[in-house]
């Protein structure tokens, strides 16, 4: 046996795929036909022949992957077999058994010690993660097909110890002579390190996938995905923030295992050490820039966007003009570039500008047809992205919902067919319409194109090379499915995408954001959805002109607080920060602190008539002495559900 296979070999396997693509199908139900169910009906574990079937189809499946186009074998073993249902129930009945069997004899390379799961689980993840990605919404929670919801959350659990192991207790407890283990076959895609790599690897994308899931309706507990390891302070601050080299490999490879608190204070020790970091170069360079109110954008686009990496790191100020050509009263320390953040990214991702769209869901996502509304689109989209990233390096919370599907580019990640109901829920019911047709295809008379149409132009565009002489048919149907949606859902945004990452990834690293999937991002961009906590504000807030924490208005304010909805305190909390969300670890990381100002001069009753008003750039609420509570919650509810109390001066 040679280290690859030999090339003719490789070239007469390929075209025996090509030319009968049922010869795949056939070899693999022909090894565990009449061996293996794909029905929890035994709950003993696995016999001799059920042991031989699973052994014989994972090795000859492992060779495949290592040495053939997985788009070549992937097809067919997800939608034409039954091996993911018939090894989910072997590997369920193996571990509520506790009883692993060996298959050292299928792969010589593999030590009699290698966990059981290893080969199975190394199998069995890419083809059902494959699959994943044209499953429909409708197959995955109503049929609950391939695997039942039930089944989905002990399969959670124990992929989830599986890849705890690989990562964390086999690397400890392997000795250096395992580590260079002998090969006397040769077979360097056959070794115990290659079988290791690829369930890591297999583990960790599949746990995303069912994690990408689990976000848009849960089917199990979010801690059912975390390692009970990884959810200790010591993890953080001695292990994964120090350099712990197995400790950042999980976060690299598996930041599911660890709680989203856990990773947000990685995250924001992360930020801590750049802005550190950049501190001397911030010392020597001040940028101070004049916006003019009315062209907003305009004036940021072209300062901001010729500042370096460096500079965007750095502090940047701003003054204002107003429209009279006069330079407002105040001084930036930092305030009123919060102001300035709020109102650019307000004004910047307003469908009405162009560059951006919204779905039926009122989330938002890149306009396809922006090259038709400005002429600089791609460069505003970098511009963007680099606003975006510096909301996020200055812990600006700012109220923009992105789509999902959106959000996934700034991880360099594609979008599949479960994605597209948000987009496009038309063509979403259209392709789901093709895929379960019991009839012919071929009579319907489509082809691989697909018609774009922005701002009333329409044009007619191939999904693949010949598509438009290429008919859609039971045979590859899929094909088409996968590749309409990714059209719509990663091709048609694809500029505006990567300009956006561009500008993004000058202040947020690719491997910070990868911490997070698509659900976390938008909490870190916007903050905690959760109702907000009064206590915690209470703790976290300064006074002043007056006022004390145990003065009787302040103790009327947080009453009243405590009073109002959900809805309402949401309201609030907009009206004095400008974000309706909380930081996403409490208001102690509120910058600035909430501070709740007496308005009006002390001792005249006078101005216990007057609205409060806030100013969002310092985090203040500028409170009158009202006389009663009633009186207070009257007045403050009319200022948060009106524009009157804003005070942007």
């Amino acid at each position: 046996v040679k280290d690859e296979l030999d090339i003719d070999l490789q070239k007469q396997i390929m075209a025996a795929f090509d030319s009968n693509t049922k010869l795949l199908e056939h070899l693999v139900n022909a090894l565990f036909t009449g061996t293996l169910s794909t029905n929890y009906s035994d709950p003993s574990g696995p016999s001799d022949a059920e042991v031989e079937a699973v052994g014989s189809i994972c090795a000859f499946l492992h060779v495949m992957f290592s040495t053939l186009p997985l788009d070549v074998t992937m097809t067919a073993l997800a939608y034409r077999t039954d091996i993911v249902p018939a090894l989910w129930n072997f590997i369920k009945r193996c571990h509520e058994n506790q009883r692993w069997p060996y298959f050292s004899k299928y792969i010589s390379p593999l030590p009699v010690d290698a966990p059981g799961w290893l080969l199975p689980v190394s199998v069995f993840c890419p083809i059902y993660k494959y699959m994943l990605k044209i499953v429909d919404n409708e197959e995955f929670y109503e049929q609950e097909k391939p695997l039942s919801l039930k089944d989905l959350k002990a399969l959670v659990l124990i992929l989830k110890q599986a890849l705890w192991q690989l990562l964390w207790i086999i690397p400890s407890h392997t000795s250096p002579s395992q580590k260079a283990l002998p090969n006397p076959l040769g077979l360097k895609k056959m070794s115990i390190d290659s079988l290791k790599s690829q369930a890591r690897i297999g583990l960790s994308e599949l746990l995303t996938q069912l994690q990408d899931w689990n976000s848009r309706l849960p089917f199990t507990a979010e801690s059912d995905f975390y390692s009970q390891e990884a959810t200790s302070e010591n993890f953080v601050s001695q292990q994964a923030i120090l350099g712990n080299t197995r400790a950042s490999e999980i976060i690299k490879l598996a930041p599911f295992l660890a709680p989203f608190t856990i990773r947000v204070k990685i995250f924001t020790s992360q930020l801590a050490n750049s802005k550190q970091s950049t501190a001397s170069h911030s010392a020597l360079t001040r940028h101070r820039f004049k916006i003019r109110r009315s062209r907003l954008l305009e004036d940021a686009f072209d300062q901001l966007s010729l500042l370096s990496e460096e500079d965007l790191k750095g502090p940047i100020r701003v003054s204002f003009v107003n429209e009279h050509g006069v330079e407002e009263a105040g001084i930036d320390g930092g305030g009123i570039f919060k102001d300035f953040m709020e109102n650019i990214t307000r004004a910047a991702f307003d469908v009405q500008y162009g560059l951006f769209k919204e779905t039926v869901d009122h989330v938002l996502y890149p306009n396809p047809g922006s090259g038709l509304v400005h002429e600089q689109h791609l460069q505003y989209f970098q511009f963007l992205g680099s606003l975006l990233g510096k909301a996020m390096y200055e812990g600006i919370l700012v109220d923009l919902p992105f789509a999902t599907f959106f959000l996934s580019k700034l991880k360099e990640k594609s979008n599949f067919l479960n994605d597209l109901p948000s987009l496009d829920p038309e063509l979403y019911r259209h392709l789901l319409f093709l895929k379960h047709y019991k009839g012919d295809l071929s009579d319907l008379e489509l082809y691989f194109v697909i018609v774009n149409n922005e701002y009333g132009e329409q044009n007619e565009e191939e999904l693949l090379p010949g598509g438009r002489e290429m008919r859609v048919t039971n045979q590859n149907v899929i094909t088409f499915i996968h590749l309409v949606a990714n059209h719509r859902l990663n091709y048609q945004i694809r500029g505006q995408g990567r300009h956006f990452l561009r500008g993004f990834q000058k202040l947020i690293p690719k491997e910070w954001i990868d911490m997070f999937n698509e659900h976390e991002i938008q909490l870190l961009i916007s903050g905690s959805l959760e109702s907000l906590d009064i206590d915690d504000l209470r703790l976290n807030t300064n006074y002043s002109g007056g006022y004390h924490p145990d003065h009787e208005i302040i103790d009327m304010l947080w009453e009243v607080l405590k009073s109002f909805s959900s809805d309402n305190q949401k309201k609030f909390l907009k009206f004095v920060t400008g974000c309706s969300r909380g930081p996403l670890l409490g208001f102690e990381y509120l910058d600035p602190k909430f501070c709740i100002q007496r308005a009006g001069v002390p001792g005249l009753e006078e101005h216990g008539d007057r609205l409060p008003t806030s100013a969002t750039c310092m985090n203040l609420l500028k409170l009158p002495p009202y006389r009663t509570k009633e009186q207070l919650q009257t007045k403050l509810l009319y200022a948060i559900n009106s524009e009157a109390g804003f005070d942007l001066s």
